[in-house]
């Protein structure tokens, strides 16, 4: 399967097309001439201007609507899908950040459980060629057998987000059953790059050294048993997701779920260097952080580590971005976004 298979006659409805993941996507479909209906509820849990800024980007394209709206509410989705019958929907729409699930679990409930029910409830009355929807890495919970695999037990979550994406993997199983509605969840795993989400890591990071501020690292600083992530450049996420669309799942259920990740897994301090590394060639000007370590957080998992062979063996694809090409992509971003040109002038005088 490749790229081309993707039928550009098709309707396509992303929801959370603001976001990070759904902006992306968005532009590729849209640069292949796909029609896309683009939902999301442009809340301000991270920098609205953010959003609007990735909204700005699909603007120009004429086969592009936006309607700003909450896929918790059931009778917009329902309105919605009855006005534009889409063959295609990927749902990416959802509370993110594991830490945030602690402070305020209503959102998660609401977005990530509600909100995809009444997506499934909308498949299921307005009949989809394919519902593509976002898990996430974090099911695996404290999982120590690695790589993690698509069949490895993952009933202990450590987090209410990940609860609520198990959940969402459990219903979409359950609607595929009952209603033939062909569903494909992907498991994320730590994506990153321009325009990213600014709760993240990295780019929290990066705030913080331009602000002066040290960052803080949830290690204990215990360098032997270092944390891993296995950290997904944009670019494969997406080319990932394009892939799957035109493979719908076959079978008595109709439901499959992927890893997509990068299946090389990096050390945080490695990470953490690679990120001063593209800052400085940004900037033109050594950096280092201010770095504070303190015990891991609640809800934090030790290690992600994705096993990519059932992709590879689906699509023949695996995310391959090397760690210190996509963060220099997103320092450089970064660096243009934020107007920094003159403070790198001045730091290098």
């Amino acid at each position: 399967m490749n790229n081309r298979d993707i039928n550009t006659n098709k309707m396509f409805f992303v929801t959370g097309a603001a976001g990070f993941i759904g902006y992306y996507l968005s532009k590729r479909l849209l640069d292949q001439g796909c029609t896309v209906i683009g939902i999301d509820n442009v809340n301000d849990y991270y920098d609205v201007k953010l959003k609007h800024t990735r909204l700005e980007g699909l603007d120009p394209y004429e086969n592009f609507t936006f309607v700003k709206a909450d896929i918790s509410d059931k009778a917009v989705i329902d309105e919605l899908f009855k006005e534009y019958r889409p063959n295609v929907v990927v749902n990416l729409a959802a509370q993110a950040g594991v830490r945030y699930s602690i402070e305020n679990p209503d959102v998660y409930m609401q977005s990530n459980v509600i909100g995809f029910y009444n997506i499934l409830e909308a498949c299921r009355h307005y009949p989809v060629d394919h519902l593509i929807y976002a898990s996430s890495s974090s099911v695996y919970g404290a999982n120590k057998k690695v790589p993690f695999e698509e069949t490895d037990f993952v009933d202990h979550p450590v987090s209410l987000y990940a609860s609520t994406k198990k959940s969402n993997e459990l219903m979409a199983h359950t609607y595929s059953h009952l209603y033939n509605i062909p569903a494909t969840g992907l498991r994320f795993f730590t994506v990153y790059g321009p325009m990213g989400r600014p709760d993240m890591a990295y780019f929290g990071f990066t705030d913080k050294y331009f602000n002066d501020e040290p960052i803080k690292i949830f290690n204990n600083g215990d360098f032997e048993n270092d944390l891993y992530r296995d950290f997904t450049y944009i670019d494969d996420i997406v080319e990932g997701i394009t892939k799957l669309i035109p493979r719908t799942p076959s079978g008595d259920v109709q439901h499959e779920v992927f890893n997509i990740g990068n299946n090389n897994p990096e050390k945080l301090m490695h990470f953490i260097t690679s990120l001063e590394k593209a800052l400085s060639n940004a900037l033109g000007k050594e950096v280092e952080f201010d770095k504070v370590f303190e015990p891991i957080k609640p809800g934090d998992v030790p290690r992600t580590y994705a096993s990519t062979e059932r992709l590879h063996q689906a699509v023949g694809f695996k995310p391959e971005t090397p760690i210190e090409e996509g963060l220099q992509q997103f320092a450089n971003w970064y660096v243009q976004y934020y107007n920094l040109a003159e403070k790198k002038e001045e730091m290098t005088r």
